[in-house]
């Protein structure tokens, strides 16, 4: 039965979910898709069994909350990590309060939504991560409840049976989803090998893998691209950089806040000194789901460059593990545990009017062509500009006779090519295509020829922007001729924040090599 102490923190927790998620869906209004954002609506736009640089998860979130892209508004990419956000912080509560108790749930849950990663890069943004952390704190609450038992009975069956599901779908969000079973192996293997005689746990297994059978499908078909991309990314090239590493550690501690970061080094240096402020069996389960990811991706940031959102799951424990310890301190100090909230809420506010509002250009000057290079205000502004300017340009171009009428758009790189795609080209009912190695324009390599390819002979559009500026001289391998049309200037506050450079390219050769037309879609 729940104590009045429980359904107290219970509203709480209910009011900062609330709070949070109103402050979400007001923000999703009014900032453009970021960078990553747009790339990933491709995935719910040419949905596949998998993708080039993960899996289908994150596209399949796109399509349930924009109902298929019925819904084209940036509001409703964004409305699926932001509800699964919401679930998520449910779920450290309930992890939380089971762990150790009620206050260590509701410190926990204050932890996570003041996470930048917790709150913003997972809890808003249309990426892998969201769903990836949904699954992961899902199943995270599903091993406390079956690795934990002496004697297994038919509720842990049922458990570990849904933990194979929950697990496999982590997996089908990002790739990182495999180290949930690496921590349920080494509990299993250390601590509870009885679990080794049952047959739901190797039926578990089975399920996850038939969760995964598209993504290892997809990448038979297209000869394991997607696997050979990240194992280039983290190979180690033998060389010690500690750039990479300070780099890596200084972005766990800013994507975690560097108030929680604190607040977790102050309750690790207790479990050092041996104060006992959670069971131990508890603090296995934590320490095995975390440590794993956190050392493999850390270790490699000691030879290669890495991103710190990759050892972010990790982080999920150590937050936990910092509640039951904060949960023990003077009822004070809860202020403590409430400040990461606070602290992120005065940098989104600062975001919002950096992003939106603010006259400072912080990128480059230099040149026109590179103007607001290094700014990263521009990746989520002036788009809706570019659009109003593409569609003048347009008419009047194909007015006088000197565009065909419809022409397509070319650009290079996945970014900005997906923002041009999204914001310009599809408003204007256009083909985008882009130019480049797999690597510079991931799954646009299977868009162009979904969208039927470069035409041989045909004159199309040019989009340049000056904060990702591309040299012209790269065209001209592919057509005849570049033509300047014009050249829009991009502002905010009345002030100039970057270029916008329109082209001509007139009769296409039909000498670009499309890196995988040779794969099967």
């Amino acid at each position: 039965m729940s104590t009045p102490t429980y359904q107290h923190t219970k509203r709480q927790v209910l009011w900062l979910i609330s709070i949070a998620t109103l402050v979400k869906l007001f923000l999703a209004t009014q900032l453009e898709l970021g960078n990553d954002e747009v790339y990933y609506w491709t995935y719910a736009l040419y949905p596949d069994w998998s993708h080039f640089d993960h899996p289908p998860m994150v596209g399949i979130l796109a399509q349930l909350f924009s109902l298929n892209l019925f819904l084209k508004n940036d509001f409703f990419l964004r409305l699926g990590p932001i509800v699964l956000a919401a679930a998520s912080t449910w779920f450290i509560f309930l992890i939380g309060t089971k762990i150790k108790n009620e206050k260590t749930g509701l410190y926990a849950a204050f932890l996570f939504t003041g996470s930048i990663y917790g709150s913003v890069i997972s809890g808003f943004a249309l990426t892998p991560d969201a769903p990836l952390i949904f699954f992961w704190l899902l199943a995270m609450k599903l091993m406390f409840d079956f690795l934990l038992s002496k004697q297994i009975t038919s509720f842990e069956r049922k458990r570990i049976l849904w933990f194979g599901l929950v697990a496999g779908l982590a997996m089908l969000s990002k790739y990182q989803g495999a180290f949930l079973w690496v921590a349920v192996f080494i509990c299993v293997l250390f601590f509870n090998r009885a679990w080794l005689k049952e047959i739901s746990f190797w039926l578990a297994g089975i399920i996850s893998a038939l969760t995964l059978l598209s993504l290892v499908i997809w990448n038979v078909q297209n000869d394991f691209i997607s696997f050979t991309f990240h194992t280039a990314r983290v190979a180690p090239a033998w060389e010690f950089r500690l750039d990479y590493f300070l780099t890596e550690i200084l972005g766990q501690v800013a994507y975690n806040n560097p108030i929680n970061y604190v607040l977790i080094v102050i309750a690790f240096i207790a479990i050092v000194k041996k104060k006992i402020f959670i069971q131990p069996e508890y603090l296995r389960i934590l320490l095995t789901v975390a440590f794993p990811l956190w050392i493999v991706f850390t270790g490699f940031s000691v030879f290669r460059s890495t991103l710190p959102h990759w050892t972010a799951p990790a982080f999920l424990p150590f937050i936990l593990l910092a509640a039951a310890y904060w949960s023990d301190q003077p009822e004070k100090k809860f202020f403590w545990v409430k400040a990461p909230v606070f602290f992120l809420a005065g940098l989104l506010s600062i975001a919002l009017w950096l992003i939106n509002y603010s006259p400072l250009q912080v990128g480059k000057k230099s040149s026109v062509e590179n103007f607001g290079e290094d700014d990263f205000t521009q990746d989520m502004y002036g788009c809706d500009q570019i659009e109003n300017a593409f569609k003048q340009i347009s008419d009047r171009e194909e007015k006088n006779g000197s565009m065909p009428k419809q022409s397509d758009i070319v650009s290079y790189q996945w970014f900005p090519g997906a923002h041009l795609d999204f914001y310009v080209a599809q408003p204007n009912h256009r083909k985008l295509f882009l130019l480049g190695e797999t690597n510079d324009i991931h799954k646009y390599a299977w868009i162009n020829n979904y969208r039927g390819g470069l035409q041989q002979g045909k004159d199309y559009y040019l989009i340049q922007v000056s904060n990702v500026f591309k040299s012209n001289e790269v065209f001209l391998n592919y057509f005849e001729r570049i033509e300047a049309i014009d050249t829009v200037e991009i502002k905010r506050a009345d002030k100039i924040m970057r270029y916008a450079f329109f082209y001509r390219l007139k009769n296409y050769k039909g000498n670009f090599v499309n890196p995988v037309s040779t794969y099967t879609k």
